[in-house]
């Protein structure tokens, strides 16, 4: 390693854009006009990132008849639909061992129901031509640390026990693989992981939803909610929307279902990407395989290749601003993308001389159980989905489904199961919720550096199904 990048890994981000790289695009369409007056609909969405616009969408495959209105407060995708890692994952619960701790009698239907979801998200894409560098590449989990050697190995053992078929490499096959030297051991699942490219998936959603005659309305930020007679309205800053229903799909943001803000906090997620690699830098570190890959860390990295190889990085510093500020000035956070930037250095030495073209950052959604919670209100006529925690790609077609089933009444597998009856507990009041958050941020640091014991605030928070994560 050059000792320019290994004493200052700035100098590989000081020409980088501050802005999203998958937004950074000329093929982002042109927003579309505001809502000014009143609409009627049968359904009024609120929110054009992936869960309001798979909403939407599968509204109108189920019944072609029903009037459909979107409205959202930027550009459909804008927000984390357009600004992450561009994972789409088939885990409804926020990976495999989250959801056997937290509902291990239905691990196995949650695992089923998620591979189906992807295999139709899929079918999804081909069927309205939604062009998305889609590719089914599966994912590489790597130990870099001992202790998470023997991790891999108990999950590999607990995943096979539930008909799952994942592979443990030994530190030769993991290096086989991608070639870094911080790689002790890793853990491939083949089939349960999808590459894309966020923002062409967010834009291609929202050009079906057009096509089967949804009305969207963008840069028209939803204000309030309430009854009115059977039905409900929804007000925007210059209009509003009367409807039976109402999904709401809001995200980090604030719902309009003050009740349920207490569960969620909007959490910090930074990442960039590289200048394309050339052939000679691919072959020095493998990854032929093109798996997308995270490691083991419980301040861990995420990282793939894009379709023109570059290497995007991301992840290991997750952060919460005490009041949940959210602000288009937290996006950017240089103090963070040093440590990434010097983070990749080390598990890339080979790739010295690269340089950083993106640097970006957004709000997660996050809630102690990671994984997503549903709910209605007013009566049935209002129904949501929050909570995704960072691995909401693939999951927020299958919370698309569970709103709609929760508006039109319907008795299904997916509204049986526990992890849609159920809540996660809520975050408490400032200044508590800053302060159990740092706790439990600092304590995971130290963690990770001392075998992966855990102190006695995280066995606490283990115990009682709590934590913090992206």
């Amino acid at each position: 390693m050059s000792q320019a990048i290994a004493a200052d890994p700035a100098r590989a981000l000081v020409h980088a854009e501050p802005v999203p790289f998958w937004l950074d695009d000329p093929a982002r369409p042109a927003a579309l006009p505001a809502l000014a007056g009143e609409e009627h609909a049968d359904l009024a969405v609120v929110g054009g990132g992936y869960c309001g616009l798979w909403t939407a969408l599968l509204a109108k495959e189920r019944d072609p008849g029903r009037d459909v209105v979107l409205v959202e407060a930027r550009e459909a995708g804008w927000a984390a639909s357009g600004r992450n890692g561009g994972f789409c994952s088939s885990s409804l619960t926020h990976g495999f061992g989250n959801g056997l701790a937290r509902w291990p009698g239905e691990i196995a239907e949650l695992e089923r129901l998620g591979m189906r979801n992807l295999d139709e998200i899929e079918d999804a894409l081909r069927r309205h031509g939604i062009g998305c560098d889609w590719e089914r590449t599966g994912e590489l989990n790597v130990a870099t640390r001992p202790h998470q050697i023997l991790e891999l190995r108990e999950e590999a053992e607990a995943m096979r026990r539930h008909g799952l078929s994942p592979e443990f490499l030994d530190t030769e096959q993991v290096r086989a693989e991608v070639a870094s030297p911080t790689y002790l051991a890793g853990l491939l699942d083949r089939d349960g992981t999808a590459l894309v490219n966020p923002a062409r998936l967010a834009w291609g959603l929202r050009d079906a939803c057009l096509r089967l005659g949804v009305r969207i309305y963008e840069r028209t930020p939803a204000t309030s909610l309430a009854a009115r007679g059977p039905g409900m309205v929804v007000t925007t800053a210059y209009g509003r929307v009367a409807a039976r229903r109402v999904a709401l799909a809001t995200n980090a943001f604030p719902s309009l279902v003050h009740r349920v803000r207490p569960y969620v906090v909007p959490v910090y997620d930074y990442a960039m990407v590289t200048e394309p690699l050339t052939d000679a830098q691919l072959g020095a570190i493998g990854w032929r395989n093109r798996h997308g890959m995270a490691d083991s860390g419980s301040r861990f990295h995420y990282y793939r290749l894009t379709a023109d190889n570059r290497i995007l990085w991301g992840g290991y510093d997750a952060v919460y601003h005490y009041g949940s500020r959210m602000s288009a000035d937290l996006d950017q956070r240089p103090d963070t993308f040093r440590v990434l930037a010097g983070n990749f250095f080390r598990t890339f030495p080979q790739l010295e001389d690269v340089r950083f073209t993106h640097t970006w950052g957004g709000a997660i959604d996050t809630c102690t159980r990671f994984s997503a919670f549903f709910g209605t209100a007013a009566q049935g006529r209002a129904a949501y989905a929050l909570g995704f925690t960072g691995l909401g790609v693939g999951a927020t077609r299958f919370a698309a489904q569970v709103i709609l089933d929760r508006l039109d009444g319907l008795d299904t597998p997916r509204t049986r199961l526990a992890m849609v009856r159920t809540k996660p507990v809520p975050f408490p009041p400032e200044p508590l919720r800053w302060l159990g958050i740092e706790l439990t941020r600092r304590s995971m640091a130290r963690a990770d550096v001392n075998g992966g014991r855990r102190n006695l605030w995280l066995r606490a928070m283990d115990t009682l199904g709590l934590g913090f994560d992206s």
